[in-house]
């Protein structure tokens, strides 16, 4: 990553960071007289994410139209790399992959909610150093789905992420818009993964 590009997300992070943190105790003080009861058996999912620390080789397909009907879809390769925060309730990643669409380079800034046990995943294009409107949501039997709101061409639409195959060496990931409220859901976004070097420790 160039080091104007990275500077400025990297402040982008700690701002959000920062902003977290200062908010949180506000937050569950003025939550606490209508908040629900959790469950104290409820599964503690701030190591979901451990699968993806260390490096990794990224085959990325996107298509290049999404919701227009068109099938045209173009292929990346690259690498990434992800670290751990907060002994690892938060997590960046670094993302960079080129191909015959060009060059993408970004950011994944992933924060775990102790209170709800969901994560949010937060992106950031090193072409304009902006996190997007972030997807959230938590893991299941080793599938994670994520779900977030955007505009598409002026448009409303929904986002899911999946996470699947976790449990190995190949994680796989894909993006979905939705234009219909969710009922059906078009792939256009899909990275498989190869690990490159050895599991970091996540402990």
């Amino acid at each position: 990553m160039k080091p104007s590009s990275l500077a400025l997300v990297t402040l982008t992070l700690l701002a959000v960071i920062g902003a977290t943190l200062s908010a949180a105790p506000a937050q569950t003080e003025s939550g606490a007289a209508n908040a629900a009861p959790q469950s104290s058996t409820e599964r503690d999912g701030q190591h979901d994410f451990d699968f993806e620390l260390g490096s990794w080789k990224i085959h990325l397909k996107r298509r290049l139209h999404p919701l227009t009907g068109s099938n045209t879809w173009i292929d990346f390769d690259g690498t990434s790399v992800t670290r751990k925060v907060w002994e690892g309730r938060s997590q960046i990643e670094e993302f960079e992959t080129d191909g015959a669409g060009g060059h993408i380079e970004g950011l994944t800034l992933r924060l775990y909610n102790p209170q709800t046990h969901q994560w949010s995943l937060n992106w950031a294009n090193a072409k304009d150093g902006t996190l997007v409107a972030p997807q959230v949501g938590q893991f299941k039997d080793g599938r994670g789905e994520f779900y977030g709101q955007d505009t598409l061409n002026g448009k409303l639409i929904y986002i899911r992420f999946i996470w699947s195959n976790t449990d190995s060496n190949t994680p796989h990931f894909e993006q979905s818009f939705s234009d219909d409220g969710g009922k059906t859901w078009e792939v256009n976004w899909i990275t498989d993964q190869t690990r490159v070097s050895e599991r970091r420790n996540s402990q």
